[in-house]
């Protein structure tokens, strides 16, 4: 009689066919899920736009000596949700005791739509049995506590919840990433130390600024970015969506949210809209006129002191510095000044500013100690100085030239406003934009400075007695 056939355990081929999906998170989504019968008997496999991505992850996935970053920016309804759920299977699947962590904009939103998404998902796997899904949790059956997904509501207090992602294999995801704040951006940043590590930001572009537009522009290098369209996904409402464009209008900054996923031109509050610094940015400048100094100086550690200068509709950044002393500054701008002549200077006084203030008269130098608390020249419109100042810039928006800086645009669409009890516009505190996890916007208060006061071209260095400058 012939030898019985030697029956092999299916698990073992299970395991072996997803241990091929390693850098291939596309063949793992068509491999793992019955498209076309039960209860996707309607759906063929992933959209288009979700296969874009999920390809781009494997290809990422292929350089383990680094970590890989992706962002990808939406209008509504296209399906971010059952991308990440298939992204965490995939990655729970083929990477033995993964750390990973998943959040979203609000709890709700982290509990009854991505979180439930996964629950839905995990279902519907060929390999569920693998996994355990709960509230909070997402864990291998057999190694609980060291490999597993956590769904975890941000909070700035408890922003350490986000540290310490550490292992052979990390996923961070975020959903609706244009709300998280900008602090728990920057501790899930120590996670991705780890080779290979994947981070993934999906989100509506609801906001101008902050960590999530700047994967778009700031820190672009660092990410692989995608804009998808709500009306080229498969399943989105297309009725909806064209009620939407005739509604409001196709560059209307809602259509823009919802529909195209293209961040808006103004936040709510925001004081500077994107597409104005984005067209001064496009322009070539003919520099005319007197040079006109700013000079922002640095308060606290993480500042940076700032020397800029505008000539008619012209802006350079001279200069930037960190951990100077007044002295130092003092000796910088004087430098600055020896070199290029300006016909004004202004110098942010307030504070250590003061000193360089003190330091560049001693040398007899002609400058502007500007106090951005000071009353405005039109006390019916703006609150302070500061207000007027930047009011001024954005009016010079208009027609004038920036250059290509970055930090400069993204300093200039930072700052929101409102309304006193006069209704005068009053531009956010540094401290409070700190608050919301953005830094000082010290290039855009260089430029602001150089609006200060009207200027006429003369020589900035005088001679000096008992009498003052003469």
């Amino acid at each position: 009689m012939p030898a019985p056939a030697l029956q092999i355990n299916p698990e073992i081929l299970l395991a072996e066919d997803i241990r091929e999906f390693f850098a291939n998170p596309l063949g793992y989504v068509k491999y793992a899920f019955k498209w076309g019968r039960y209860d996707l008997e309607d759906q063929s496999g992933p959209d288009v736009w979700q296969a874009d991505i999920l390809t781009e992850l494997g290809n990422g996935s292929l350089t383990l000596d680094e970590a890989l970053r992706i962002a990808v920016v939406s209008g509504h309804g296209i399906g971010k949700s059952a991308l990440v759920a298939w992204i965490v299977l995939w990655a729970m699947s083929t990477r033995p005791h993964l750390a990973g962590v998943v959040t979203a904009n609000t709890k709700t939103q982290l509990e009854t739509k991505t979180w439930r998404e996964l629950a839905l998902w995990h279902k519907r796997a060929i390999n569920a049995h693998w996994f355990t899904w709960t509230a909070s949790r997402f864990y291998q059956i057999d190694h609980p506590e060291t490999w597993f997904v956590a769904a975890i509501p941000w909070t700035k207090e408890r922003s350490e919840a986000f540290a310490g992602q550490h292992g052979e294999h990390v996923l961070v995801i975020y959903d609706e990433a244009s709300a998280v704040d900008d602090t728990i951006w920057e501790v899930s940043e120590g996670a991705m130390t780890t080779p290979g590590a994947i981070w993934c930001a999906f989100g509506n572009p609801t906001r101008n600024t902050g960590r999530f537009r700047e994967c778009f522009g700031r820190f672009k290098h660092r990410w692989q970015t995608r804009q998808i369209d709500s009306r080229t996904a498969k399943m989105t409402n297309k009725a909806q969506l064209q009620e939407w464009i005739d509604d409001y209008g196709e560059d209307s900054d809602f259509a823009r949210v919802r529909v195209r996923g293209v961040f808006p031109r103004a936040g709510s509050n925001q004081f500077i809209p994107g597409d104005l610094v984005d067209e001064a940015r496009k322009r070539t400048a003919k520099g005319f006129g007197p040079i006109v100094l700013g000079v922002d100086v640095a308060r606290f550690g993480d500042d940076q002191t700032v020397l800029l200068t505008r000539q008619g509709d012209k802006v350079k950044i001279v200069a930037r510095y960190r951990g100077l002393d007044t002295m130092q500054t003092a000796g910088k701008v004087s430098e600055c000044m020896d070199k290029l002549e300006p016909a004004a200077v202004f110098i942010d006084g307030v504070g250590v500013g003061g000193g360089v203030v003190d330091r560049l008269r001693q040398l007899s130098y002609r400058v502007t100690d500007t106090n951005a608390g000071a009353r405005a020249t039109d006390e019916q419109k703006y609150f302070n100085l500061r207000a007027e100042m930047w009011g001024k810039m954005r009016d010079w928006l208009d027609k004038g030239c920036l250059p290509d800086d970055q930090e400069l645009a993204d300093d200039l669409i930072a700052p929101e406003y409102g309304f006193d009890g006069r209704n005068r516009i009053q531009l956010e505190k540094k401290e409070r934009m700190k608050e919301r996890g953005l830094a000082s916007p010290d290039c855009g208060d260089a430029l602001a400075l150089t609006f200060a006061a009207p200027v006429r071209d003369k020589k900035h260095k005088l001679k000096y007695d008992n009498r003052g400058f003469v």
